[in-house]
């Protein structure tokens, strides 16, 4: 059974990054904003990202079969909200970021720019496009990657937060407890 939940607010609950997906193809060097991009693997080291395919930056990463990824830091909402509200047919967004004080660097191993001060830079290669819901999902190999020692945005029902403090793991004495509790359950 398929249940509609389009207008349920409570879909919006998921906390995730704000991904800068960078291109260059038909529509020239453009960034969005990608709430949906993640990472789906190590060896090889994957990314995927769920954008509309009619979107400026979908269409570019088609035609160039790459694309960069940078993940917003805290300093970056205000390019965060103008990458992710217009659109990269209309609007050369990176002279408008740029005019706002906004740095971008070429890549080095792809056509497109990467975002300087963002927490993290890869520089990907797409590798397959499946066609799934309202969003395919676009899954790029990462060739280059760049980490900075900056504090990662969060996400979450269209606000932004930072991560805050930092929680221990479980002390000694409840991991001991939880050995035990395991093999008391083992099947």
């Amino acid at each position: 059974m398929t249940v509609n939940i389009t207008s349920d607010t409570n879909i919006r609950s998921f906390l995730t990054n704000v991904g800068l997906i960078t291109s260059n193809g038909p529509f020239g060097h453009n960034i969005m904003a990608c709430e949906w991009t993640h990472q789906i693997s190590y060896d090889p080291a994957l990314i995927a990202l769920a954008i509309r395919n009619h979107k400026a930056t979908f269409q570019n990463i088609i035609q160039s079969k790459e694309f960069g990824v940078s993940i917003a830091s805290v300093d970056q909402i205000i390019l965060s909200s103008v990458a992710g509200n217009r659109s990269g047919k209309d609007v050369d967004k990176i002279k408008m970021l740029e005019e706002l004080g906004f740095h971008f660097s070429p890549a080095k191993h792809i056509d497109a720019l990467m975002v300087e001060g963002a927490c993290m830079n890869a520089e990907c290669q797409l590798v397959q496009t499946i066609d799934i819901g309202d969003h395919p999902l676009l899954i790029g190999e990462i060739i280059s990657l760049r980490e900075i020692d900056a504090e990662p945005v969060v996400y979450n029902q269209g606000k932004y937060w930072s991560k805050g403090e930092r929680l221990s793991k479980p002390g000694e004495a409840v991991l001991t407890r939880i050995r035990k509790l395991h093999e008391k359950y083992k099947k």
